[in-house]
């Protein structure tokens, strides 16, 4: 059964509202970490804004940190890691409740032990939501639902992940090649 809503009464702003964003490279204020990650809901508590940064796995190295929440983040965040300024990010969705989510490129360039991390929190972050994920590294997408292949614009597979392997098409292919140079760094 669908449900159909009219659009026309929709705003931008009624429509933001309703979509948080993890961007492979997130907007970080020169603001506390506490003032980022509230910037989605700018009446959250202290309690609110530890709790989700404890759901994005953001806690630990932050109360790690001389002034922990208090921690200014100078403009782009260039003195956190990139997985650090992911979990903010992510911290940041928490906060932001959203029924939509997008995850866009929110593993690429990490390290293993924060790509790791950071694959927790999304799933968390996950439940219960509409996502769409946008990913090239595969290990993003293996527990989704529906996973659509793109090749120049154009939808050229769409499937669940074990269905799409044993395809053998271009999924497939990508998955091996991943697979195979993951191998190859482990020997």
């Amino acid at each position: 059964m669908r449900c159909w809503q009219d659009v026309s009464k929709v705003t931008q702003t009624s429509l933001r509202s309703q979509i948080a964003i993890v961007q492979q490279d997130p907007a970080l204020f020169h603001r506390s970490l506490a003032e980022n990650i509230a910037y989605s809901c700018p009446g959250a508590t202290p309690t609110d804004i530890e709790q989700a940064a404890r759901l994005a796995s953001a806690h630990e190295f932050i109360v790690r940190l001389p002034k922990g929440y208090g921690t200014l983040v100078v403009e782009r965040g260039v003195k956190l890691s990139g997985g650090e300024r992911q979990r903010v990010a992510i911290a940041r969705a928490f906060l932001a409740n959203a029924p939509i989510l997008i995850l866009d490129e929110a593993t690429s360039s990490l390290d293993s032990e924060s790509e790791m991390l950071i694959q927790q929190a999304m799933e968390r972050l996950m439940v219960g939501r509409t996502t769409l994920v946008i990913a090239h590294r595969l290990s993003t997408v293996c527990s989704l639902d529906r996973l659509l292949v793109f090749d120049r614009g154009r939808i050229i597979e769409e499937d669940d992940h074990a269905a799409l392997v044993m395809k053998g098409g271009i999924y497939s292919r990508l998955f091996e090649l991943q697979a195979l140079e993951l191998s190859k760094r482990l020997v």
